[in-house]
């Protein structure tokens, strides 16, 4: 636990929220600031940062528990999708530096669905800078892959 952050506050029952869902490992939450109704947050109960900084087994903890709520999410609010999503460091969007993800119902309906996409789906982009850039991840992978073997 951190003693200032607002998650971690609100596993311990000192930050009044409205609760969904716990286990042993992840804690689910609505969100008071919601893109649409029925949007709620996952977390793990043990304080990690962000993405980088979080356990694998925590992470997928918290995925597991988000897909099991999404599911039931779908049903409850009869929905017509669900978004999932994490936002890593500021410039992202991140606010609340405690690793979590959105469980975002999607409506057609939108008096229920605030969310406007910040890009353009279907827009191609440069097809060169997308080879340059997948070669590049590939090339830094493989280096981690052989780093991690020769260990």
């Amino acid at each position: 636990m951190n003693n200032q952050c607002l998650f971690c506050g609100i596993v311990a029952g000192s930050v009044p929220h409205v609760k969904v869902a716990e286990d042993e490992t992840t804690y689910a939450f609505m969100d008071i600031n919601p893109g649409s109704n029925g949007h709620l947050l996952v977390i793990p109960k043990r304080h990690s940062k962000d993405l980088f900084e979080i356990s694998p087994e925590d992470l997928a903890a918290v995925t597991l528990a988000a897909q099991r709520i999404a599911k039931s999410a779908v049903e409850v609010f009869e929905a017509d999708g669900i978004n999932l999503l994490n936002c890593c460091g500021a410039d992202a969007w991140q606010t609340v530096f405690h690793f979590h993800l959105h469980v975002i119902p999607r409506y057609i309906d939108k008096t229920k669905d605030r969310l406007v996409l910040p890009w353009q789906p279907g827009t191609l982009g440069d097809p060169d800078l997308i080879e340059t850039l997948g070669s590049k991840l590939a090339t830094s992978l493989d280096r981690q892959l052989s780093t991690t073997m020769e260990s």
